[in-house]
């Protein structure tokens, strides 16, 4: 069995995705998703002008070679352009393999470890008042795990805060928009926040909240303390974890759970914070960490210091991730929490699957492969459409992060 050949479909449904196929000499086909929000066409490059090459005539099956052979025979290691072009493969590799055994992806990785998967919606308000309405929202369709972002007195375009509801995007048409930030102004405002939803909604769903790198260590530290009494089920990238040892003084400060790793690459990026335990959830994903091969890797490091997976899933992240990372959460003894965004039915429509959403859970499904394709002639109603996300600054104009 070869590979005969291979090809990147870039579409627009609503927001960019990269989309490889690889085909084999006996008919089967496998997909993965290789979009890097706002650096899609860095991706693309990557894959036709250096990747696609040297996969003509190699043996699909022999996965672990390949992604050996993609990760260390390139010299230039880890990167998210270059781990979303081994993940793309990896995970186009794990669907093919799966298809020749007939069975789910799930069954091929060791089997099931639950028969759900516990997922996060997102409810943003432009104030205190529509993040609660939307917070009841998300309880109303069932829900049992919501992250809470809201907008802060004094601040406009407050990260989490987007055009849309159930389908929020953050990335924009153009040059990158502006937005400005005041820790201060934020840290006395979530507290607040989280003080109005326990109050309205006890303490029988999960509440989760995104810093998104924007705090210093001793910050963080503090806002973890301030929101200890609201029994947060985890407080997110609480600050940059290029300084992996950072999270040490938060962890010193607050027992409220931590959890990062959307924008890591290798198991690398998190070593320090694991074997540390200085984290309690690893949020890497399938595409962003060089896809099933390696993200095991992480998730079974990660199982030694009792560190759960709480898996990137936002919309920048094609349905071909969502099913993969879907099969991934079935089989991974270490389950935490799968993230869960809603595409658009445009995206539902060029990416056909097996998964579905039922009362606060997901279910992959029982289809062979990762369960999800690529309607081609979909695809290609929606052309590439150039967008970026936004960036920060201070309001003095320091540049921030976003």
């Amino acid at each position: 069995m070869k590979i005969e050949r291979a090809r990147v479909i870039v579409s627009c449904p609503g927001r960019n995705f990269v989309t490889l196929k690889i085909e084999t000499d006996q008919g089967v086909h496998g997909i993965g998703d290789a979009t890097l929000n706002g650096r899609e066409k860095a991706v693309v490059a990557y894959l036709e002008e250096h990747v696609i090459p040297c996969l003509i005539g190699k043996d699909p099956r022999r996965i672990e070679d390949i992604w050996q052979y993609l990760y260390r025979g390139a010299y230039w290691r880890r990167g998210p352009v270059t781990m979303s072009a081994i993940a793309a493969v990896d995970t186009a590799l794990w669907d093919i393999k799966a298809k020749m055994a007939g069975m789910p992806l799930y069954d091929l990785l060791g089997g099931q470890s639950r028969d759900r998967v516990l997922v996060y919606g997102h409810a943003n308000g432009s104030d205190l008042a529509e993040t609660l309405d939307e917070v009841a929202r998300y309880i109303d369709l069932g829900y049992k795990a919501i992250r809470a972002q809201s907008g802060v007195p004094g601040m406009k375009d407050v990260y989490g805060v987007g055009r849309g509801k159930l389908f929020y995007e953050p990335a924009g048409i153009g040059l990158p928009q502006e937005t400005m930030w005041n820790t201060c102004k934020y840290l006395r405002f979530v507290p607040t926040l989280f003080e109005k939803l326990r109050e309205k909604f006890g303490f029988d769903i999960e509440l989760l909240h995104d810093a998104h790198h924007r705090l210093t260590p001793i910050e963080a530290a503090r806002l973890g303390k301030a929101l200890e009494p609201y029994a947060l089920f985890w407080l997110e990238d609480a600050t940059p974890a290029e300084n992996q040892e950072a999270f040490r003084l938060i962890r010193e400060h607050t027992t409220t759970p931590l959890a990062v790793g959307e924008i890591f690459n290798t198991i690398w990026d998190a070593k320090d914070l694991i074997q540390n335990q200085l984290i309690d959830y690893i949020r890497t994903t399938v595409v962003r960490a060089g896809g099933i091969t390696h993200l095991r890797r992480i998730a079974d490091l990660a199982a030694l210091y009792q560190i759960r997976t709480g898996s990137h899933g936002a919309t920048d992240l094609s349905p071909v991730t969502m099913g993969a990372a879907l099969h991934f959460d079935s089989w991974v003894p270490n389950f935490g929490i799968q993230e869960y965004m809603r595409h658009s039915a445009e995206t539902d429509a060029v990416f056909p699957h097996a998964y579905h959403f039922d009362q606060g859970y997901l279910y992959p499904g029982d289809a062979v492969g990762h369960g999800v394709d690529i309607d081609e002639a979909e695809a290609a109603k929606y052309p590439y459409n150039p967008a970026y996300l936004p960036v920060a600054r201070l309001e003095d104009g320091t540049m921030w992060n976003w």
